[in-house]
């Protein structure tokens, strides 16, 4: 069983969440303020937050700084009316796992969370090459050495470590990775790509691990 703590001043939108998501088998505690909430994370270690931007008290920009600050690597959901790009952006960079504005359709919004919690309830450690990926502290390692991935470039490393060799088509991790929901074209995933080849490859022009595979997509190879 997971524990979710929900951060969200709107009584009516809370007590719904909280239904469903203990229907779905999880543990939720609710605060109605970022400053409670922000004990509450502290005190609970939940296994996941779904966090509203705009709260009484600590709005939620402010607790997800101080919880990424303090160390606390549990996945974050912003759960928000406010749809700005600017937002948004300033969401992730904080160190924000997802980002669902409101309204939004509660189907889609429990597969959301049911996938940042498979991600970090993986204990393995994952190998290919010489890197080593831990998806439950998200943290990885080339030769030993700690590497800094921006946290989707960790979503989409998970992502394909998950297909176990498999070739994953780009749409596909739109979808899985930024909930994108409609056949979009993107450019998204060939820059992640390029920066994990970056970070992780000996020599990033000629990959010998995080491959392409012409008009497919991409996968691991070990």
């Amino acid at each position: 069983m997971s524990r979710v703590l929900i951060v969200e001043d709107n009584t009516d939108l809370s007590l719904g969440l909280r239904n469903n998501l203990e229907i779905d088998g999880h543990d939720v505690e609710v605060a109605d303020d970022g400053t409670s909430g922000l004990e509450l994370a502290r005190k609970l270690r939940p296994d996941l937050v779904i966090l509203d931007l705009m709260l009484p008290g600590t709005d939620g920009f402010r607790v997800l700084r101080a919880l990424r600050t303090e160390g606390f690597t549990m996945p974050i959901l912003i759960l928000t009316a406010r749809g700005e790009e600017a937002d948004k952006v300033r969401g992730l960079r904080l160190g924000a796992d997802d980002y669902v504005t409101k309204p939004f359709g509660l189907l889609e919004l429990l597969a959301r969370v049911d996938v940042l919690l498979r991600r970090t309830t993986r204990r393995s450690i994952e190998r290919f090459g010489e890197v080593e990926v831990d998806p439950a502290v998200r943290t990885v390692t080339l030769r030993g050495r700690p590497v800094d991935l921006a946290p989707k470039e960790f979503d989409l490393l998970v992502a394909l470590l998950g297909r176990d060799g498999s070739v994953v088509s780009r749409l596909a991790l739109l979808r899985e990775v930024w909930g994108y929901s409609d056949d979009v074209v993107s450019r998204t995933v060939d820059t992640h790509i390029a920066e994990l080849r970056r970070k992780l490859e000996d020599d990033a022009s000629t990959p010998r691990h995080i491959v392409t595979v012409r008009k497919a997509g991409y996968r691991i190879q070990k």
